[in-house]
Protein backbone atom coordinates (compact mmCIF):
# COMPACT_ATOMS: atom_id res chain seq x y z
CA UNK A 1 0.00 0.00 0.00
CA UNK A 2 1.32 3.30 -1.13
CA UNK A 3 0.11 6.86 0.09
CA UNK A 4 0.72 9.94 -2.02
CA UNK A 5 -0.22 13.34 -2.29
CA UNK A 6 -1.53 15.56 -4.83
CA UNK A 7 1.49 17.58 -4.86
CA UNK A 8 3.77 14.08 -5.50
CA UNK A 9 4.50 14.66 -9.04
CA UNK A 10 7.08 11.55 -9.16
CA UNK A 11 5.52 8.98 -6.98
CA UNK A 12 5.64 5.41 -9.05
CA UNK A 13 1.95 4.91 -7.34
CA UNK A 14 0.64 7.75 -9.97
CA UNK A 15 2.15 6.34 -12.41
CA UNK A 16 -0.19 4.77 -14.43
CA UNK A 17 -3.03 6.69 -13.43
CA UNK A 18 -3.31 9.75 -15.20
CA UNK A 19 -4.26 12.59 -12.23
CA UNK A 20 -6.02 15.39 -12.71
CA UNK A 21 -5.06 18.66 -11.84
CA UNK A 22 -7.27 20.42 -9.19
CA UNK A 23 -8.54 23.25 -11.47
CA UNK A 24 -9.36 20.63 -14.40
CA UNK A 25 -11.49 18.56 -11.75
CA UNK A 26 -15.24 19.65 -12.24
CA UNK A 27 -16.97 18.54 -9.25
CA UNK A 28 -20.22 18.21 -10.77
CA UNK A 29 -18.95 15.39 -13.03
CA UNK A 30 -17.92 13.77 -9.69
CA UNK A 31 -19.99 12.32 -7.04
CA UNK A 32 -18.22 12.71 -3.04
CA UNK A 33 -19.04 9.84 -1.17
CA UNK A 34 -18.75 10.96 2.05
CA UNK A 35 -17.00 8.54 4.40
CA UNK A 36 -18.88 7.06 7.91
CA UNK A 37 -16.34 4.95 8.99
CA UNK A 38 -12.77 3.79 8.48
CA UNK A 39 -11.76 0.41 9.57
CA UNK A 40 -8.91 -0.01 11.93
CA UNK A 41 -5.83 -0.92 10.79
CA UNK A 42 -7.03 -1.00 7.58
CA UNK A 43 -5.05 0.49 4.54
CA UNK A 44 -7.77 3.85 4.34
CA UNK A 45 -6.96 4.20 8.42
CA UNK A 46 -3.21 4.19 7.33
CA UNK A 47 -3.36 6.47 4.70
CA UNK A 48 -4.72 8.64 7.09
CA UNK A 49 -8.53 8.95 5.86
CA UNK A 50 -10.70 9.55 8.63
CA UNK A 51 -14.59 9.95 9.02
CA UNK A 52 -16.29 12.92 7.19
CA UNK A 53 -13.67 12.58 4.19
CA UNK A 54 -14.70 12.12 0.29
CA UNK A 55 -14.08 9.43 -2.18
CA UNK A 56 -13.67 10.92 -5.30
CA UNK A 57 -12.31 8.37 -7.55
CA UNK A 58 -11.09 5.04 -8.05
CA UNK A 59 -8.47 4.38 -10.85
CA UNK A 60 -9.17 8.06 -12.08
CA UNK A 61 -12.82 7.48 -12.46
CA UNK A 62 -16.15 9.09 -10.82
CA UNK A 63 -17.52 6.19 -8.98
CA UNK A 64 -21.61 6.44 -8.51
CA UNK A 65 -22.44 4.02 -6.18
CA UNK A 66 -20.88 1.25 -3.86
CA UNK A 67 -21.11 -1.54 -6.59
CA UNK A 68 -19.08 0.12 -9.05
CA UNK A 69 -16.74 1.13 -6.34
CA UNK A 70 -16.54 -2.56 -5.13
CA UNK A 71 -16.43 -3.61 -9.34
CA UNK A 72 -13.37 -1.27 -9.69
CA UNK A 73 -11.24 -2.72 -6.62
CA UNK A 74 -12.74 -6.42 -7.72
CA UNK A 75 -10.09 -5.70 -10.69
CA UNK A 76 -7.36 -5.90 -8.33
CA UNK A 77 -4.81 -2.96 -7.85
CA UNK A 78 -7.08 0.54 -7.67
CA UNK A 79 -5.51 4.18 -7.05
CA UNK A 80 -8.55 5.89 -4.64
CA UNK A 81 -8.63 10.11 -4.53
CA UNK A 82 -10.04 10.92 -1.64
CA UNK A 83 -10.70 14.77 -0.91
CA UNK A 84 -10.77 16.22 2.87
CA UNK A 85 -13.98 18.63 3.42
CA UNK A 86 -13.35 22.13 4.53
CA UNK A 87 -15.89 24.51 5.77
CA UNK A 88 -17.62 26.67 3.55
CA UNK A 89 -17.83 30.50 4.75
CA UNK A 90 -21.28 31.68 5.78
CA UNK A 91 -23.31 34.00 3.46
CA UNK A 92 -25.24 36.82 4.61
CA UNK A 93 -29.07 37.07 3.74
CA UNK A 94 -31.19 39.96 3.33
CA UNK A 95 -30.11 43.25 1.55
CA UNK A 96 -28.73 45.98 3.41
CA UNK A 97 -29.95 49.06 3.87
CA UNK A 98 -33.83 48.12 3.37
CA UNK A 99 -36.59 46.93 4.71
CA UNK A 100 -35.05 42.96 5.08
CA UNK A 101 -32.22 44.34 6.57
CA UNK A 102 -33.40 43.62 10.00
CA UNK A 103 -33.97 39.79 9.17
CA UNK A 104 -30.51 39.26 7.58
CA UNK A 105 -29.04 36.22 8.84
CA UNK A 106 -25.99 34.43 8.31
CA UNK A 107 -26.65 30.66 6.24
CA UNK A 108 -24.09 27.95 6.20
CA UNK A 109 -23.09 26.85 3.09
CA UNK A 110 -22.25 23.33 2.16
CA UNK A 111 -18.80 21.88 2.95
CA UNK A 112 -16.35 22.16 0.20
CA UNK A 113 -13.35 19.74 -1.15
CA UNK A 114 -10.24 20.78 0.13
CA UNK A 115 -6.92 18.83 0.65
CA UNK A 116 -7.25 15.92 -2.54
CA UNK A 117 -4.80 12.48 -1.35
CA UNK A 118 -4.14 9.23 -3.16
CA UNK A 119 -3.92 5.51 -1.50
CA UNK A 120 -3.03 2.51 -3.17
CA UNK A 121 -4.65 -0.87 -2.47
CA UNK A 122 -3.72 -3.91 -4.50
CA UNK A 123 -6.81 -7.50 -3.92
CA UNK A 124 -7.20 -5.68 -0.43
CA UNK A 125 -10.29 -4.05 1.02
CA UNK A 126 -9.23 -0.43 1.83
CA UNK A 127 -11.41 -0.20 4.87
CA UNK A 128 -14.29 2.56 4.13
CA UNK A 129 -17.66 2.10 4.98
CA UNK A 130 -19.93 4.95 3.27
CA UNK A 131 -23.24 7.02 4.55
CA UNK A 132 -24.98 6.47 1.63
CA UNK A 133 -24.96 3.10 -1.15
CA UNK A 134 -25.97 5.47 -4.00
CA UNK A 135 -23.34 8.41 -4.36
CA UNK A 136 -25.10 9.80 -7.35
CA UNK A 137 -28.77 9.86 -5.99
CA UNK A 138 -31.95 7.19 -6.33
CA UNK A 139 -32.68 6.84 -9.76
CA UNK A 140 -36.33 7.93 -10.11
CA UNK A 141 -39.63 6.24 -11.81
CA UNK A 142 -40.58 7.11 -15.13
CA UNK A 143 -44.22 5.76 -14.52
CA UNK A 144 -48.15 6.58 -13.04
CA UNK A 145 -49.03 3.81 -12.29
CA UNK A 146 -52.89 3.87 -11.26
CA UNK A 147 -52.16 1.76 -7.98
CA UNK A 148 -48.58 3.51 -6.60
CA UNK A 149 -48.49 3.99 -2.84
CA UNK A 150 -46.59 7.38 -3.38
CA UNK A 151 -49.62 8.95 -5.26
CA UNK A 152 -51.83 7.92 -2.09
CA UNK A 153 -49.62 8.86 0.55
CA UNK A 154 -51.06 11.50 2.90
CA UNK A 155 -49.71 15.19 3.05
CA UNK A 156 -46.89 16.19 6.47
CA UNK A 157 -44.42 12.83 6.34
CA UNK A 158 -40.90 13.77 5.88
CA UNK A 159 -39.90 13.82 2.17
CA UNK A 160 -38.06 11.25 1.33
CA UNK A 161 -41.68 9.02 1.66
CA UNK A 162 -42.42 10.94 -1.23
CA UNK A 163 -39.55 9.98 -3.27
CA UNK A 164 -40.94 8.08 -6.63
CA UNK A 165 -37.46 5.56 -6.84
CA UNK A 166 -36.99 2.83 -9.43
CA UNK A 167 -33.37 1.95 -8.71
CA UNK A 168 -32.14 -1.49 -10.43
CA UNK A 169 -29.07 -1.00 -7.70
CA UNK A 170 -31.52 -0.83 -4.70
CA UNK A 171 -33.55 -4.08 -6.73
CA UNK A 172 -29.94 -6.05 -6.78
CA UNK A 173 -28.62 -4.96 -2.80
CA UNK A 174 -31.78 -4.66 -1.16
CA UNK A 175 -34.52 -6.87 -3.46
CA UNK A 176 -37.00 -3.55 -3.62
CA UNK A 177 -39.29 -4.23 -6.99
CA UNK A 178 -38.09 -1.89 -10.17
CA UNK A 179 -39.87 -2.24 -13.13
CA UNK A 180 -37.18 -1.41 -15.87
CA UNK A 181 -38.92 1.07 -17.60
CA UNK A 182 -36.46 3.89 -16.60
CA UNK A 183 -33.46 2.16 -17.68
CA UNK A 184 -30.72 3.26 -20.38
CA UNK A 185 -28.68 1.06 -23.02
CA UNK A 186 -25.80 1.46 -20.66
CA UNK A 187 -27.77 0.64 -17.06
CA UNK A 188 -28.46 -2.35 -19.50
CA UNK A 189 -24.86 -3.26 -20.48
CA UNK A 190 -24.02 -2.94 -16.47
CA UNK A 191 -26.27 -4.85 -15.47
CA UNK A 192 -24.84 -7.20 -17.79
CA UNK A 193 -21.38 -6.58 -17.56
CA UNK A 194 -21.44 -6.56 -13.90
CA UNK A 195 -23.87 -9.94 -13.53
CA UNK A 196 -25.96 -8.04 -11.07
CA UNK A 197 -28.24 -10.81 -10.28
CA UNK A 198 -30.51 -11.56 -8.96
CA UNK A 199 -32.99 -8.42 -9.93
CA UNK A 200 -36.73 -8.04 -8.41
CA UNK A 201 -38.86 -7.12 -11.59
CA UNK A 202 -42.66 -5.54 -11.12
CA UNK A 203 -44.20 -7.10 -14.35
CA UNK A 204 -47.87 -6.80 -13.60
CA UNK A 205 -48.69 -8.16 -16.95
CA UNK A 206 -46.71 -9.51 -19.62
CA UNK A 207 -49.97 -7.87 -22.37
CA UNK A 208 -47.69 -4.71 -23.72
CA UNK A 209 -50.88 -2.44 -24.09
CA UNK A 210 -52.66 -3.59 -20.83
CA UNK A 211 -49.25 -2.67 -18.93
CA UNK A 212 -48.99 1.01 -20.83
CA UNK A 213 -52.60 1.28 -19.60
CA UNK A 214 -51.70 0.39 -15.86
CA UNK A 215 -48.48 2.08 -15.53
CA UNK A 216 -48.92 5.06 -17.94
CA UNK A 217 -44.95 5.68 -18.07
CA UNK A 218 -44.02 9.52 -18.77
CA UNK A 219 -43.07 9.51 -22.61
CA UNK A 220 -40.06 12.55 -21.54
CA UNK A 221 -39.03 10.12 -18.84
CA UNK A 222 -38.18 6.97 -20.57
CA UNK A 223 -34.57 7.40 -21.86
CA UNK A 224 -34.77 4.13 -24.00
CA UNK A 225 -38.42 3.01 -26.08
CA UNK A 226 -36.66 -0.42 -25.79
CA UNK A 227 -36.89 -0.51 -21.86
CA UNK A 228 -40.67 -0.11 -21.75
CA UNK A 229 -41.08 -3.59 -23.94
CA UNK A 230 -41.19 -5.95 -21.22
CA UNK A 231 -41.28 -9.35 -22.65
CA UNK A 232 -37.88 -7.69 -24.62
CA UNK A 233 -36.48 -6.65 -21.21
CA UNK A 234 -36.90 -10.03 -19.65
CA UNK A 235 -35.27 -11.46 -22.55
CA UNK A 236 -32.56 -9.16 -23.16
CA UNK A 237 -31.61 -9.90 -19.63
CA UNK A 238 -31.73 -13.40 -19.80
CA UNK A 239 -28.75 -14.45 -17.92
CA UNK A 240 -29.99 -12.66 -14.80
CA UNK A 241 -31.95 -14.15 -12.43
CA UNK A 242 -35.67 -12.49 -11.57
CA UNK A 243 -38.10 -12.63 -8.84
CA UNK A 244 -41.09 -11.05 -10.24
CA UNK A 245 -43.92 -9.40 -8.96
CA UNK A 246 -47.78 -8.86 -10.37
CA UNK A 247 -50.01 -6.39 -8.81
CA UNK A 248 -53.43 -7.19 -9.29
CA UNK A 249 -55.83 -4.91 -9.99
CA UNK A 250 -59.51 -6.39 -10.27
CA UNK A 251 -60.90 -6.22 -13.88
CA UNK A 252 -57.97 -4.91 -15.15
CA UNK A 253 -54.57 -7.83 -15.14
CA UNK A 254 -56.80 -10.75 -13.49
CA UNK A 255 -59.05 -13.33 -14.58
CA UNK A 256 -57.57 -14.59 -18.43
CA UNK A 257 -54.86 -12.03 -18.33
CA UNK A 258 -53.29 -13.58 -15.22
CA UNK A 259 -53.75 -16.59 -16.99
CA UNK A 260 -51.69 -15.10 -19.97
CA UNK A 261 -49.01 -13.83 -17.98
CA UNK A 262 -48.07 -16.58 -15.93
CA UNK A 263 -47.63 -18.39 -18.61
CA UNK A 264 -45.43 -16.37 -20.34
CA UNK A 265 -43.31 -15.79 -17.15
CA UNK A 266 -42.74 -19.51 -16.93
CA UNK A 267 -41.48 -20.01 -20.16
CA UNK A 268 -38.16 -17.68 -18.93
CA UNK A 269 -35.83 -19.78 -17.92
CA UNK A 270 -34.37 -16.71 -16.17
CA UNK A 271 -37.84 -15.88 -14.21
CA UNK A 272 -37.26 -18.22 -10.97
CA UNK A 273 -41.05 -17.09 -9.27
CA UNK A 274 -43.73 -14.95 -9.02
CA UNK A 275 -45.33 -13.24 -6.50
CA UNK A 276 -49.17 -12.27 -6.75
CA UNK A 277 -49.89 -9.29 -4.67
CA UNK A 278 -53.72 -7.25 -4.46
CA UNK A 279 -53.96 -4.04 -5.42
CA UNK A 280 -53.30 -1.76 -2.05
CA UNK A 281 -55.47 1.42 -1.82
CA UNK A 282 -55.43 4.37 0.57
CA UNK A 283 -58.19 6.97 1.25
CA UNK A 284 -56.11 9.61 -0.46
CA UNK A 285 -56.81 9.28 -4.27
CA UNK A 286 -57.53 13.00 -4.85
CA UNK A 287 -57.58 12.83 -9.32
CA UNK A 288 -56.64 9.48 -9.37
CA UNK A 289 -58.31 7.21 -11.73
CA UNK A 290 -61.31 5.04 -9.87
CA UNK A 291 -59.84 1.78 -8.57
CA UNK A 292 -61.78 -0.59 -6.93
CA UNK A 293 -60.49 -3.28 -4.10
CA UNK A 294 -61.03 -6.63 -4.47
CA UNK A 295 -64.02 -8.68 -3.29
CA UNK A 296 -64.09 -12.18 -1.74
CA UNK A 297 -65.03 -13.34 -5.20
CA UNK A 298 -62.42 -11.80 -6.71
CA UNK A 299 -59.47 -13.23 -4.57
CA UNK A 300 -60.92 -16.66 -4.64
CA UNK A 301 -61.49 -16.75 -8.42
CA UNK A 302 -56.92 -15.60 -8.44
CA UNK A 303 -56.23 -18.26 -6.32
CA UNK A 304 -58.53 -20.79 -7.87
CA UNK A 305 -56.38 -20.41 -11.06
CA UNK A 306 -53.04 -19.70 -9.64
CA UNK A 307 -53.42 -22.64 -7.58
CA UNK A 308 -53.83 -24.79 -11.10
CA UNK A 309 -50.91 -23.65 -12.25
CA UNK A 310 -49.03 -24.51 -8.81
CA UNK A 311 -50.01 -27.68 -9.37
CA UNK A 312 -49.05 -27.64 -12.77
CA UNK A 313 -45.63 -26.81 -12.23
CA UNK A 314 -44.78 -28.86 -8.96
CA UNK A 315 -45.53 -31.49 -10.98
CA UNK A 316 -43.85 -30.59 -14.45
CA UNK A 317 -41.12 -28.66 -12.50
CA UNK A 318 -40.71 -29.55 -9.05
CA UNK A 319 -41.19 -25.83 -7.86
CA UNK A 320 -44.78 -24.37 -7.36
CA UNK A 321 -43.34 -20.86 -9.20
CA UNK A 322 -46.21 -19.02 -8.42
CA UNK A 323 -46.79 -17.37 -4.52
CA UNK A 324 -49.76 -15.78 -3.56
CA UNK A 325 -49.37 -13.63 -1.12
CA UNK A 326 -51.13 -13.75 2.39
CA UNK A 327 -53.49 -11.04 1.83
CA UNK A 328 -54.90 -12.79 -1.35
CA UNK A 329 -55.30 -15.66 1.04
CA UNK A 330 -56.91 -14.01 3.89
CA UNK A 331 -59.49 -11.75 1.18
CA UNK A 332 -60.36 -15.13 -0.10
CA UNK A 333 -61.29 -16.57 3.44
CA UNK A 334 -58.72 -19.35 2.48
CA UNK A 335 -56.29 -21.35 4.97
CA UNK A 336 -53.00 -20.64 4.67
CA UNK A 337 -50.63 -22.81 2.81
CA UNK A 338 -48.03 -25.05 4.74
CA UNK A 339 -44.54 -24.18 5.11
CA UNK A 340 -43.27 -26.72 2.98
CA UNK A 341 -45.50 -25.03 0.22
CA UNK A 342 -43.75 -21.63 0.23
CA UNK A 343 -40.50 -23.30 -0.72
CA UNK A 344 -38.07 -21.89 1.66
CA UNK A 345 -40.03 -18.18 1.68
CA UNK A 346 -38.34 -16.73 -1.26
CA UNK A 347 -40.92 -13.88 -1.70
CA UNK A 348 -41.00 -13.38 2.53
CA UNK A 349 -40.57 -9.35 2.32
CA UNK A 350 -43.06 -9.27 -0.61
CA UNK A 351 -46.09 -10.57 2.30
CA UNK A 352 -45.64 -14.11 0.60
CA UNK A 353 -45.61 -16.42 3.77
CA UNK A 354 -44.97 -13.95 6.38
CA UNK A 355 -47.94 -15.31 8.43
CA UNK A 356 -47.00 -18.37 8.03
CA UNK A 357 -43.44 -17.38 8.76
CA UNK A 358 -44.77 -16.30 12.23
CA UNK A 359 -46.68 -19.05 13.01
CA UNK A 360 -44.25 -21.46 12.20
CA UNK A 361 -41.65 -20.04 14.97
CA UNK A 362 -44.03 -21.15 17.90
CA UNK A 363 -44.09 -21.31 21.47
CA UNK A 364 -42.10 -23.03 23.84
CA UNK A 365 -43.70 -26.29 24.60
CA UNK A 366 -44.24 -25.23 28.76
CA UNK A 367 -45.57 -22.40 29.71
CA UNK A 368 -45.83 -20.80 33.21
CA UNK A 369 -49.05 -21.34 34.91
CA UNK A 370 -49.37 -18.10 36.71
CA UNK A 371 -47.68 -14.44 36.50
CA UNK A 372 -46.20 -12.86 39.44
CA UNK A 373 -48.93 -10.59 39.83
CA UNK A 374 -51.72 -9.35 37.32
CA UNK A 375 -50.76 -8.08 33.86
CA UNK A 376 -53.10 -7.06 30.85
CA UNK A 377 -51.39 -6.40 27.85
CA UNK A 378 -53.16 -5.39 24.53
CA UNK A 379 -51.70 -6.70 21.02
CA UNK A 380 -52.38 -4.22 18.48
CA UNK A 381 -52.25 -5.47 14.96
CA UNK A 382 -54.23 -4.49 11.41
CA UNK A 383 -57.56 -6.09 10.73
CA UNK A 384 -56.28 -8.06 8.33
CA UNK A 385 -54.35 -9.92 10.63
CA UNK A 386 -56.03 -9.69 13.97
CA UNK A 387 -58.75 -12.56 13.93
CA UNK A 388 -55.22 -14.96 12.99
CA UNK A 389 -53.25 -13.49 15.78
CA UNK A 390 -56.10 -14.07 18.19
CA UNK A 391 -56.21 -17.79 16.89
CA UNK A 392 -52.50 -18.05 17.35
CA UNK A 393 -52.24 -16.80 21.34
CA UNK A 394 -55.34 -18.61 21.99
CA UNK A 395 -52.51 -20.61 24.86
CA UNK A 396 -50.95 -17.62 26.44
CA UNK A 397 -55.27 -17.17 27.97
CA UNK A 398 -54.58 -20.18 29.81
CA UNK A 399 -51.81 -18.36 32.04
CA UNK A 400 -52.83 -17.27 35.13
CA UNK A 401 -52.70 -13.43 35.83
CA UNK A 402 -52.84 -12.86 31.68
CA UNK A 403 -55.38 -10.59 30.43
CA UNK A 404 -54.62 -10.54 26.26
CA UNK A 405 -56.17 -8.37 23.74
CA UNK A 406 -55.57 -8.56 20.58
CA UNK A 407 -57.02 -5.07 19.63
CA UNK A 408 -57.72 -4.09 15.47
CA UNK A 409 -56.42 -1.07 14.49
CA UNK A 410 -57.93 0.94 12.22
CA UNK A 411 -55.73 2.84 10.20
CA UNK A 412 -56.36 6.60 10.87
CA UNK A 413 -53.77 7.86 8.70
CA UNK A 414 -54.02 5.66 4.95
CA UNK A 415 -57.73 5.14 5.65
CA UNK A 416 -59.99 2.43 6.49
CA UNK A 417 -59.21 0.74 2.97
CA UNK A 418 -55.82 0.15 4.30
CA UNK A 419 -55.41 -2.79 6.66
CA UNK A 420 -52.10 -4.41 6.37
CA UNK A 421 -50.01 -3.76 10.08
CA UNK A 422 -47.14 -2.31 8.82
CA UNK A 423 -48.85 0.68 7.61
CA UNK A 424 -50.38 1.84 11.41
CA UNK A 425 -48.70 4.82 12.84
CA UNK A 426 -48.34 6.39 16.06
CA UNK A 427 -51.52 8.32 14.73
CA UNK A 428 -53.65 5.03 14.71
CA UNK A 429 -52.19 3.97 18.09
CA UNK A 430 -53.26 7.24 19.60
CA UNK A 431 -57.02 6.62 18.36
CA UNK A 432 -57.50 2.91 19.38
CA UNK A 433 -55.76 2.79 22.85
CA UNK A 434 -56.47 4.70 25.85
CA UNK A 435 -53.79 5.93 28.28
CA UNK A 436 -53.89 3.48 31.16
CA UNK A 437 -55.96 0.54 30.09
CA UNK A 438 -53.33 -1.91 30.13
CA UNK A 439 -50.02 -2.56 31.24
CA UNK A 440 -48.45 -3.39 28.20
CA UNK A 441 -49.33 -2.42 24.56
CA UNK A 442 -47.58 -4.13 21.89
CA UNK A 443 -47.53 -2.69 18.04
CA UNK A 444 -46.60 -4.57 15.45
CA UNK A 445 -42.58 -5.05 14.82
CA UNK A 446 -42.87 -4.01 10.85
CA UNK A 447 -44.13 -0.41 12.23
CA UNK A 448 -40.76 0.36 12.96
CA UNK A 449 -38.01 1.48 11.01
CA UNK A 450 -34.99 -0.67 11.47
CA UNK A 451 -32.99 0.32 13.95
CA UNK A 452 -35.28 2.82 15.49
CA UNK A 453 -37.94 3.02 17.76
CA UNK A 454 -40.05 5.12 15.34
CA UNK A 455 -42.73 4.72 13.07
CA UNK A 456 -43.57 6.16 9.68
CA UNK A 457 -45.64 9.51 11.03
CA UNK A 458 -42.36 10.24 13.00
CA UNK A 459 -43.61 9.31 16.44
CA UNK A 460 -41.71 7.32 18.66
CA UNK A 461 -42.32 4.14 21.64
CA UNK A 462 -41.17 6.88 23.94
CA UNK A 463 -44.05 8.97 23.23
CA UNK A 464 -46.33 6.73 23.63
CA UNK A 465 -45.26 5.56 26.46
CA UNK A 466 -45.66 8.57 28.26
CA UNK A 467 -48.79 9.25 26.59
CA UNK A 468 -50.50 6.18 27.38
CA UNK A 469 -48.98 5.64 30.88
CA UNK A 470 -47.86 2.27 30.27
CA UNK A 471 -45.03 -0.30 28.68
CA UNK A 472 -44.87 0.13 24.54
CA UNK A 473 -42.46 -2.60 23.06
CA UNK A 474 -42.30 -4.19 19.86
CA UNK A 475 -43.60 -7.13 19.52
CA UNK A 476 -41.97 -10.24 18.15
CA UNK A 477 -41.56 -11.74 14.50
CA UNK A 478 -42.33 -15.04 15.52
CA UNK A 479 -45.53 -16.31 17.32
CA UNK A 480 -42.43 -17.72 19.97
CA UNK A 481 -40.80 -14.27 20.10
CA UNK A 482 -44.10 -12.50 20.58
CA UNK A 483 -44.87 -15.03 23.56
CA UNK A 484 -41.28 -14.68 25.02
CA UNK A 485 -41.88 -10.56 24.99
CA UNK A 486 -45.04 -10.73 26.52
CA UNK A 487 -43.71 -12.80 29.42
CA UNK A 488 -40.19 -11.26 30.17
CA UNK A 489 -42.59 -7.90 30.17
CA UNK A 490 -44.97 -9.27 32.51
CA UNK A 491 -42.69 -10.48 34.60
CA UNK A 492 -40.02 -7.60 35.35
CA UNK A 493 -39.97 -3.64 34.71
CA UNK A 494 -37.03 -3.39 31.95
CA UNK A 495 -37.92 -2.27 28.09
CA UNK A 496 -37.11 -4.47 25.56
CA UNK A 497 -36.66 -4.15 22.13
CA UNK A 498 -38.24 -5.92 19.31
CA UNK A 499 -37.08 -5.92 15.65
CA UNK A 500 -38.20 -8.14 12.75
CA UNK A 501 -35.96 -10.89 11.77
CA UNK A 502 -36.81 -10.12 7.97
CA UNK A 503 -36.67 -5.95 7.80
CA UNK A 504 -34.49 -4.51 6.09
CA UNK A 505 -30.57 -5.57 6.95
CA UNK A 506 -28.78 -2.36 5.99
CA UNK A 507 -29.61 0.52 8.22
CA UNK A 508 -27.95 2.63 5.68
CA UNK A 509 -30.99 2.02 3.84
CA UNK A 510 -32.78 4.47 1.89
CA UNK A 511 -36.04 5.77 3.54
CA UNK A 512 -37.63 5.19 -0.46
CA UNK A 513 -36.98 1.30 0.12
CA UNK A 514 -38.26 1.16 3.42
CA UNK A 515 -41.81 2.18 2.85
CA UNK A 516 -41.50 -0.24 -0.25
CA UNK A 517 -41.14 -2.67 2.15
CA UNK A 518 -43.80 -1.56 3.96
CA UNK A 519 -46.09 -1.27 0.53
CA UNK A 520 -45.27 -4.48 -0.50
CA UNK A 521 -44.27 -6.84 2.10
CA UNK A 522 -45.83 -6.03 5.84
CA UNK A 523 -49.49 -6.84 4.55
CA UNK A 524 -50.67 -8.48 7.42
CA UNK A 525 -47.44 -9.67 10.04
CA UNK A 526 -48.66 -9.41 13.43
Amino acid sequence: MTVASLDDQHNPALAQVEQPKPEEAKLEELYPAPVKTVEAGSPAERAGVRPGDFLLRVNGAAVTDVLAYRHALSLGKATLEMARPVAAPQVMTGVPGTAQDHHRLFMPQEPGLGETFFFDVEWEDPGLDFEEVLFDGIKKCANKCDFCYVHQMPRGFRKSLYIMDDDYRLSFLYGSFVTLTNLTEGDINRILDENLSPLYVSVHTANQELRQDLMRWWKLKVKDPQAVQIRGMIERLESIDLYTQIVLVPGRNDREHLDDTVEYLSSRPNVLSAAVVPIGLTSHRTNLPDVRTFTREDAQDSLKRLNIWRKKFLNERGTRFIFPSDELYLLAGEPLPSEEEYEGFPMLENGVGMIRDFLTGGMDAELPAALPQPKRVILATGALFAESLDLAVEPLRAIEGLTLEVRAVENKTFGKVTTVAGLLTGRCFRHAVKPGEADLLLVPPTTLRYGTELMLDDTSLTELRKEFKMDVQAGGATLGELARVILSAATSSGHQWGMSAHAVKDSGKSDTVQIQVAEQGMRGQA
